[in-house]
């Protein structure tokens, strides 16, 4: 098994340090990390060192650090578009996609969402702060050393502009005539990968979005639930664009 990644601010010097706070009292009380276990340290945007455990006690942990390296972003990234689930498939969408490896989020307040987020009263900003730290702790479950960042709430012309930039934008949608699998791919630059929400994108949103440069394709005979939808067509994309080596 892989050894077990822990954030921090910024990675420290080579030698002993002391890693206290939540990520240390994590390390020390619930992983329960002894004398001589291995585990890693990350700045969360691919700069990461090796450490061994010296000593650990309820307020965290003291470890002896490695020296520097850096795992580069991948020359083909995926950003998600993701259209505001209801309840508790929120949180698991995000989760999801992360743990298969997507690299930016985005969230979308689209026509047909029965969460709303655009309300005021901050409603918008928290629900990014939620989603951040749901994708902080999914990089840590699934030993990423980079944690997805997760922009602000997008509206459509935020998404057109998104599509717009991208080396190529795809729009799941149940009734695209273009299997993914079909469809030719890029090797480096910008994916957009756009995810409805629970009552589908709408005819106006997909008018707007192929207008923009956008491929409509369906994942295959099932019909996924939103919150699941972008972990299976980042599975897909890791294979066939060897982000997955």
């Amino acid at each position: 098994m892989s050894d077990p990644v822990f954030f921090v601010d910024a990675l420290p010097r080579s030698g002993r340090f002391v890693m206290g706070g939540d990520e240390g009292h994590h390390a020390s009380t619930v992983k329960r990390l002894r004398p001589g276990e291995r585990l890693v340290l990350s700045d969360g945007d691919g700069g990461w060192a090796p450490a061994v455990v010296v000593s650990a006690d309820g307020r965290g942990l003291a470890v002896d650090v490695g020296a520097h390296q850096y795992d580069a972003a991948p020359a083909l990234s995926v950003t998600l578009v993701q259209a505001l689930p209801k309840g508790e498939r929120s949180d698991l969408a995000v989760d999801l996609a992360t743990e298969a490896g997507v690299d930016a989020i985005v969230p979308w307040q689209a026509s047909r969402c029965v969460a709303r987020w655009d309300g005021g009263s901050g409603k918008a900003e928290r629900g990014r702060q939620k989603w951040q730290r749901v994708a902080r702790e999914a990089a840590k479950q699934s030993r990423r050393r980079r944690i997805p960042p997760v922009g602000a709430l997008a509206g459509i012309d935020d998404v057109v502009r998104a599509i717009t930039a991208a080396e190529l934008a795809l729009v799941l949608h149940e009734e695209g005539s273009v299997a993914l699998g079909s469809v030719p791919l890029p090797t480096a630059g910008l994916v957009v990968l756009v995810v409805g929400p629970e009552g589908g994108v709408a005819p106006e949103e997909i008018e707007r979005f192929e207008a923009a440069g956008a491929r409509t394709v369906r994942l295959g005979a099932e019909v996924l639930r939103t919150s699941t939808a972008a972990a299976v067509a980042l599975g897909a994309l890791g294979v066939m664009t060897g982000r997955w080596p």
